[in-house]
């Protein structure tokens, strides 16, 4: 699959995914500034992966991919906290997790194909 635009790439698709399905699970939480936190840190994976798309250079691309990967450490750090203290359902949690590391896994790849090939 030829790549035209930051929506054709699946780790843009796979964080928007992400990012809806936190929204949702958040919709009725009441610790807000925790809820602001994740929602935040979420957004700014597939924000910063289309940022970096639409910049000049392939440096600045790369660039904009390693915040989104630590973005995805950001996120999964603030979900060990809402798993701890009993904010989100801890199946749900795990599944958010796992997301984030296949989306920092897949951030790594794709920031190597990058570097090596562009």
């Amino acid at each position: 699959m030829t790549v035209k635009k930051f929506e054709d790439l699946d780790v843009w698709k796979e964080s928007m995914r992400l990012v809806i399905d936190i929204f949702k699970s958040l919709k009725n939480c009441n610790e807000f500034g925790l809820k602001n936190q994740i929602q935040r840190s979420a957004v700014s994976i597939p924000s910063n992966i289309s940022e970096g798309y639409d910049r000049a250079t392939n440096k600045e691309y790369i660039q904009y991919l390693y915040i989104a990967r630590g973005s995805c450490g950001e996120l999964r750090t603030q979900l060990y906290i809402a798993k701890e203290i009993g904010v989100l359902k801890i199946d749900m949690v795990d599944g958010f997790i796992q997301t984030t590391k296949k989306l920092s896994a897949m951030l790594y790849n794709l920031i190597k194909v990058r570097k090596e090939k562009f």
